[in-house]
């Protein structure tokens, strides 16, 4: 992981925290603690200010957490929040929402800090503070499209506010918000280098693609399919930066591949050992896991195709129910774990994962991987998950692993789907997209590879779905595809594990409301203090 600058994080990070508890999120009023020359001094402690902006900008529990409000992943034990949400169950007051809406104000705030005493900083490089603030503008245009996409209008300020200010301002429609986080993208790419220009001490700070890419999401969710093409387009030309898929799917996502040639953004660009644990509840007991909190869908599991090309139930597959993972999408097994799968260690050992219910014993083997029910230590679908597993992780389970924000796969899959919707799909776009990402997968029959010419839509949405599944990307399709009204409704569905391992595991009820769960709820705390803050439809 990238590591730089962070000698001053601890004192700046008590620093910070002595002037945001104030219960409105929005109290964004820097006290003279903060402001004081006596604290904007050096370079380095200007950088470890900017380092806690990247660590506000993304966290490992929202990456997964997104993926568990989403028909990938399934809630198996407790009543989180996410599990309120899917259930239709959830309130303004949950503290989900309020959660969202604390930390993406709270990183606003620290960008705005930045970006307001960055000028008292002496003997700091020109070029560099240029860049630096365009960093800070970065940071605070993504938090600010996270919060329009949850929550559609939300306050927009760009400067600290003073506690009467936070108390009283009303949200900013949210085609306002968008036109600024546009407008400070399109600003802050002509300052900013490519990756081939950052050194490699400076691995993971934010870059020229990694703006475009942001931009090219906020047309993505819009639908905005021309300026989608378009941008994706410069990208792959080379203009932002060089590209190109990683030889190894598998590899894509291990540790001594960590800011390969695929990587736009990754969460690696903050404290010099930024770990994370959420993943160790989703992999199998037998090999260092803790409880089962998350595991695949049945759902999931069926959108891989064939090797083939086929999906499992089309005319011609191959498939087969009583070996139903065999000859399958070589991403299911760099992704899912399922019976009689062989997970490989870190020391390049393997053993075998039993799953179905009384499997273990007669292979002589720990049952504690073993489908046992709901609410148990085990997996609650009859799957685990294999993605981001860190084989380098120490026993506590800690992973030092980058997980990935955005990468080149998805721009491909961005362009595919845009061209596709133009009505501007052709074989010439296909082996430029789809092909070469099947390849790199792990496809060879022809079938697989070459043009369908039909059926487009679906092919190229399952193949985003495979490609970056549990990637906390799922969420944010299923909303734009309007498909959420649909896969979250209804009872998801584990492997053929219950009724003695004759039927599906039918998973608890999901309800999604249309007239209000596209959104979140502003956050009753937050309303409570500041009476011009609306609340979204159906809370």
């Amino acid at each position: 992981m990238k590591k730089g600058f962070f000698k001053y994080y601890i004192g700046i990070f008590s620093l910070i925290l002595v002037v945001l508890p104030s219960c409105n999120e929005l109290d964004l009023a820097p006290t003279n603690k903060f402001t004081d020359l006596n604290y904007w001094t050096s370079p380095e402690k200007a950088s470890a200010v900017l380092s806690m902006a990247y660590s506000q900008m993304f966290g490992a529990n929202y990456f997964f957490a997104n993926e568990r409000l989403s028909d990938n992943l399934y809630e198996g034990r407790g009543n989180t929040d996410e599990k309120i949400i899917t259930s239709g169950q959830a309130d303004a007051a949950l503290g989900r929402f309020a959660n969202e809406w604390r930390n993406c104000y709270e990183g606003i705030k620290t960008c705005h800090t930045f970006l307001e005493n960055i000028d008292r900083v002496g003997g700091l490089d020109e070029t560099l503070k240029g860049r630096m603030i365009a960093e800070a503008r970065f940071i605070r245009a993504s938090l600010f499209f996270r919060l329009t996409t949850h929550y559609g209008d939300v306050p927009l300020f760009k400067a600290n506010l003073s506690l009467q200010e936070a108390n009283t301002i009303a949200r900013t429609p949210k085609a306002d918000v968008i036109d600024f986080v546009r407008k400070e993208l399109n600003e802050i790419v002509t300052i900013l280098p490519t990756r081939q220009h950052y050194s490699a001490s400076d691995n993971g700070r934010i870059t020229k693609g990694a703006v475009m890419m942001l931009l090219a999401r906020t047309y993505l969710y819009e639908n905005d399919w021309a300026n989608v093409a378009s941008v994706s387009e410069k990208i792959m030309n080379g203009e932002y930066g060089q590209y190109a898929l990683f030889p190894s799917y598998p590899g894509l996502f291990l540790p001594e591949n960590e800011y390969n040639s695929e990587v736009i953004l990754d969460m690696g660009y903050t404290l010099n050992l930024r770990t994370w644990g959420e993943f160790y509840d989703a992999i199998p007991i037998s090999v260092g896991g803790r409880i089962n909190a998350f595991a695949p869908t049945q759902e999931l599991v069926d959108d891989y195709i064939m090797k083939n090309g086929k999906a499992i139930h089309e005319t011609g597959s191959g498939y087969n129910e009583d070996n139903p993972y065999s000859n399958r999408d070589p991403r299911f097994a760099a992704t899912i774990v399922y019976h009689e799968y062989k997970w490989i260690k870190g020391n390049g050992t393997s053993s075998t994962i039993y799953i179905k219910p009384g499997s273990s014993k007669e292979a002589g083997a720990s049952n504690l991987d073993e489908y046992a029910g709901p609410g148990q230590n085990s997996t609650g679908t009859g799957y685990y998950l294999r993605k981001y597993f860190d084989p380098t992780a120490p026993a506590s389970l800690q992973a030092g692993l980058n997980l990935i924000l955005m990468r080149y796969a998805d721009v491909l899959l961005m362009y595919a789907e845009a061209k596709n919707e133009l009505g501007q799909m052709n074989e010439e776009i296909w082996n430029k997209t789809i092909k070469p990402i099947r390849q790199r997968a792990g496809f060879t029959d022809a079938s697989a590879l070459n043009y369908p010419g039909a059926d487009l839509r679906n092919i190229i949405r399952r193949e985003r779905r495979c490609e970056l599944a549990v990637e906390g990307l799922r969420l944010f399709d299923i909303r734009r595809w309007k498909t959420i009204e649909t896969v979250m409704n209804g009872n998801p569905h584990g492997a053929k594990f219950a009724a003695n391992n004759t039927q599906l595991i039918q998973l608890d009820m999901r309800r999604f409301n249309k007239d209000r769960d596209y959104l979140f709820a502003v956050p009753q705390s937050q309303r409570d203090i500041n009476p011009n803050l609306t609340q979204n439809n159906g809370y």
